[in-house]
């Protein structure tokens, strides 16, 4: 093989590699969406109020909890 067919097919399975991983993470993504839409209209009759409040309090405790700090808000 010569350095170019190599370094193609490198990037070739790079960009497959990266895909994959997109591809799994959108569909966990989705599949925890949909349990959660599950849960708002078995437990709250589906007013999705209650599960995006609580959403948004775990997702800010992800966040604070490790550094003691919000600063991961400030990237966006």
């Amino acid at each position: 093989m010569d350095v170019s067919h190599q370094k193609r097919h490198h990037i070739l399975r790079y960009i497959a590699h990266n895909v994959g991983i997109v591809l799994a993470l959108v569909l966990i993504w989705r599949g925890i969406w949909y349990m959660l839409d599950g849960i708002d209209y078995r437990l709250f009759g589906g007013t999705h109020f209650v599960t995006a409040l609580a959403g948004a309090v775990i997702g800010v405790l992800i966040l604070y909890i490790p550094d003691k700090d919000l600063k991961e808000i400030e990237k966006l």
